[in-house]
């Protein structure tokens, strides 16, 4: 294997695949030697990620056009301490529509012994059982296709290749009125519209909260605009009413933002009809700016949840850690918050970070928008154009721990729900559980707990709160006295962290490289400036004496503070690729986020290699 520093390295046998169980086998247990002949990608993820949600994605169509050749086995290794629980895992795969083999890794062996850094991690391994590439990130998909191709070609050439079914197995179809619900808005009539994500489409509900009253969309995976029964949606999740006045200009009632198409939907109440409103359909990957865009021309990326703030409508873009904005009378988008780092820090909104927002709720009087800031596990706030935190610590503190905001732990919320007293009501989604934040006494307590997934919750007029229980397949309502003083509850829970191996760094100068080759049949392009970018900094910021910021250089000189002995490096890299001599060609881009645990020992090393995208030579 050739390294961008040009040094040698052998051929890299693939550690054989172990773990607690296996998923979408029929029961079986695999070994390497059952793939033997097969091209096999192993797909390190966890189900919390967004990034790794993409990648799901980005590899169905491989799986498709090479499904007689190609074996994709989900490695699950979590970040979240619900994430090792095995019903939740099983509960995930059908969520997102995973149809291939996983292999349940609660305790990261594999991602250890395959030396992933990063969540997405994909290795690449031939059919004769040889780890060929290593890519950290989405993006790859062009990539991995120009690789596979080299190497059926390879392999049929030496008679390695078996072509023929894989070992996928799918699982029973369930059935239930709806299908990991994720959102729920009260409509003006007093139903209730809920995103039935597993399903891709809006069904809409009696005040029950059991009734199915009428189905939007066809129910199929797709994105087409349309009448009721026809318009096709992708695994959608936020729903918003639009103000009456702007309504009646737009031309459509309810914006819905549509996760996995990249695209904001907008629906007619009264015939259920679906248009785009919003988004290309392309994943944003591109450069921060602060410019209004065309909505039909611009790239987003994974909307997850909308709310009507600021005189426009708030998009929680969960897939880059941002929030954006839209027009629908002047049909115009661009950023409203966030950087795209993945990291919890508060300030201006164009300085702030963020780490997957998944849940919006404004405050009764309009002045604050509450933010489930999910992948740091914190409930933030935007007000008078700053973005601040009430409760959650960063990206790798979590628990069920009541009391104070300061020291009080969430995990993993995807809903925010505000109160007409000023309070607001926290989906905490990994935690099974329903908390309260009170501003005026600074404290977080429990309301209500055994759930299963809560990521919504609604607010009706007559005091009533349902709670979108999304791995129950179910709308709840809380008991009544819920939300009084009586009804609350503290909890001092455990507290998590979620623990890493770290990486022994010495103190003074290090060199962080990272490594990245091109695709085959890509080079890097530089058509619109320099084709490399990388933004580090750290936790604390104490940690880097020298180094932090942005440079175009993929290779930076870090200066480590002794007198810090353990942090996380934060490290964002991305590379701009074309196809290489080809009229017409296209365009990719390459991007990672490390949050890179280390702990800096006298005489450790003083090169830290990072693989953005390693091939074999």
């Amino acid at each position: 294997m050739v390294r961008h520093d040009g040094c040698m390295s052998a051929r890299v046998r693939a550690p054989e695949l172990r773990g607690r169980g296996w998923l979408n086998t029929g029961g079986r247990d695999l070994k390497l030697a059952d793939l033997r002949g097969k091209i096999v990608i192993a797909d390190f993820w966890t189900f919390c990620c967004i990034n790794c949600l993409h990648v799901l994605d980005e590899l169905r169509p491989l799986e498709e056009k090479y499904g007689d050749v190609l074996v994709v086995i989900g490695v699950h290794s979590p970040k979240f301490e619900h994430e090792k629980d095995a019903d939740a895992l099983a509960a995930a795969v059908e969520r997102y529509g995973v149809h291939h083999p996983v292999l349940d890794d609660p305790e990261l062996d594999m991602w250890q012994q395959y030396a992933a850094r990063a969540w997405p991690t994909l290795s690449v391994i031939d059919p004769e059982g040889y780890v060929v590439a290593t890519m950290a990130g989405e993006g790859h998909a062009e990539g991995l296709a120009r690789l596979i191709d080299e190497l059926i070609a390879a392999h049929e050439a030496k008679g390695t290749l078996h072509r023929g079914n894989g070992p996928y197995v799918p699982p029973p179809a369930p059935e239930t009125a709806l299908r990991f619900p994720g959102k729920a808005v009260l409509l003006p009539n007093g139903n209730l519209l809920v995103s039935d994500s597993a399903r891709h489409s809006l069904v809409e509900i009696d005040p029950d909260g059991e009734t199915p009253v009428r189905r939007i969309g066809s129910g199929e995976r797709g994105r087409a605009d349309g009448p009721a029964a026809a318009a096709t949606f992708s695994e959608p999740q936020g729903v918003c009413l639009l103000p009456t006045h702007v309504a009646e200009v737009a031309g459509y009632d309810l914006v819905v933002a549509d996760t996995v198409n990249h695209l904001l939907r907008g629906v007619r109440l009264e015939s259920g009809e679906v248009v785009t409103v919003a988004g290309s359909g392309r994943q944003w990957r591109a450069e921060v700016d602060d410019h209004a865009h065309d909505a039909f021309a611009v790239d987003l990326s994974s909307p997850w949840d909308l709310a009507w703030y600021d005189d426009k409508l708030i998009i929680a873009m969960a897939g880059i850690h941002q929030l954006w904005w839209f027009d629908p009378i002047k049909r115009t988008a661009g950023m409203y918050a966030g950087t795209t780092v993945e990291a919890l820090r508060d300030g201006p909104l164009a300085e702030a970070w963020m780490a997957q927002p998944s849940g919006l709720s404004v405050s009764a009087d309009g002045t604050r928008l509450w933010v489930a800031d999910s992948e740091s596990s914190a409930v933030r706030y935007v007000e008078n154009g700053v973005l601040g935190t009430a409760v959650g610590q960063g990206l790798f503190d979590f628990g069920h721990v009541d009391g104070p905001a300061e020291s009080a732990l969430l995990q993993h919320p995807l809903g925010v729900c505000a109160l007409p007293d000023g309070s607001v009501l926290i989906a905490d989604t990994y935690n099974g559980a329903v908390r309260r934040f009170d501003p005026a006494s600074n404290q977080v307590s429990t309301v209500a707990d055994g759930l299963a997934e809560p990521s919504d919750l609604v607010l009706t007029p007559s005091g009533e709160v349902l709670v979108v229980e999304s791995a129950a397949h179910r709308l709840t309502r809380l008991a009544p006295g819920a939300l009084s003083a009586a009804g609350a509850s503290t909890v001092d829970g455990p507290r998590h962290r979620t623990e890493r191996k770290p990486t022994d760094v010495a103190a003074g100068e290090v060199t962080l490289d990272i490594v990245f080759t091109p695709a085959p049949g890509q080079k890097l392009d530089e058509t619109y400036g320099p084709s490399t970018r990388l933004v580090v900094s750290a936790s604390p910021p104490e940690l880097l004496v020298d180094g932090a910021g942005t440079g175009t250089e993929l290779s930076r000189r870090l200066v480590l503070n002794g007198e810090v002995t353990a942090g996380v490096l934060q490290v964002t890299a991305q590379a701009a690729t074309c196809d290489a001599d080809v009229e017409h060609a296209a365009c990719h881009l390459t991007r990672q986020d490390w949050g890179v645990p280390v702990r800096v020992v006298d005489g450790a090393v003083t090169r830290l290699p990072l693989v953005l995208r390693g091939l074999d030579a």
